[in-house]
């Protein structure tokens, strides 16, 4: 047999980062010579980042935002992240265009926390948890949304340790959400364990926030690592979804690779006739995983 490379067809970016890479191209493509400035990496992967860049897009922080708006370049791209309520206002007052691509899936998830944190407020209080990444773009958005009243979990770990010094008391009432790409697993098990801690587990209310098309991934990937011999999985650095997803395919398939782009992969890790999974996160282009299984495919072994 021969080495077969196979990519995963539900792998590639999701519909929240192709409506905002599209946004800034058409962007771009509309107004030839003029910079778009995207608040934050418009996605956690490297490659696809270069490319953009060429085409005019330029990463930028929010301390970069009155320098840019002094040398009148006062265009400014939200990402599908979604930002708190204050960078809009900074915006505003900076005068900059906002091209605002929060994901559909995250603005109802701002929408949501803000709705329940007033509920919590108006019947004696409560907490708002959030299931996610400390200092993710995402979570602080929505941490913002509540003027960072609310406490965010990791993991399992840091809830429990939350749970024994009181910064989450037995006769709280919690209102639950997680991060839009978690994994669904991880948080039922910070759901199931917030409900055993509490004198009253009907004072928890578990909101579903994970993106659908995210959670289907997960299930979906699994499938994909156990039919292979090997899995390549292909990601950015910094991404959260890419660690989440990797850290799956690794605990069903213990020759799981982790690469940014070809230029990382290692000829030591396939045999002669293995069959060869290439997957990706949320935030990986379809050109890069097509051009790391061609590359896979033309090795020498």
């Amino acid at each position: 047999m021969a080495l077969t490379v196979e990519i995963d067809p539900h792998s590639g970016f999701c519909g929240g980062v192709i409506r905002a890479i599209g946004s800034a191209e058409r962007f771009l493509s509309e107004h030839p010579g003029r910079p778009l400035h995207s608040l934050g990496a418009i996605v956690h992967n490297e490659e696809e980042l270069e490319r953009l860049s060429r085409q005019g897009l330029v990463t930028v922080s929010k301390e970069d935002l009155p320098g840019l708006a002094a040398a009148g370049l006062t265009s400014l791209l939200i990402r599908a992240h979604g930002e708190p309520p204050e960078t809009y206002r900074l915006a505003s007052n900076l005068g900059f265009e906002v091209v605002d691509c929060t994901c559909p899936v995250v603005l109802k998830l701002q929408k949501d926390i803000r709705a329940a944190y007033e509920r919590l407020q108006a019947t004696g209080g409560g907490r708002v948890v959030i299931f996610g990444r400390i200092g993710h773009a995402e979570v602080l958005g929505l941490v913002g949304q509540v003027g960072g009243d609310a406490v965010v979990v990791e993991d399992a770990q840091m809830l429990r340790a939350f749970l024994s010094d009181g910064t989450i008391r037995r006769d709280a009432r919690i209102e639950l959400f997680s991060q839009t790409t978690k994994s669904p697993e991880e948080y039922a098990e910070i759901a199931g364990i917030l409900s055993a801690f509490l004198a009253d587990p009907s004072g928890l209310t578990v909101h579903d926030t994970i993106c659908q098309q995210v959670a289907r991934r997960h299930s979906k990937l699994s499938e994909f690592a156990l039919s292979h011999d090997v899995v390549i999985f292909v990601s950015g650095t910094t991404s959260s979804n890419g660690q989440v997803l990797f850290g799956l395919c690794k605990s069903l398939n213990i020759r799981t690779f982790h690469i940014s782009s070809e230029a990382d992969l290692r000829k030591e890790w396939f045999r002669p006739d293995d069959r060869v999974g290439v997957c990706g996160a949320t935030s990986t282009p379809k050109w890069l995983l097509e051009r790391v299984a061609s590359h896979i495919a033309g090795l020498s072994l």
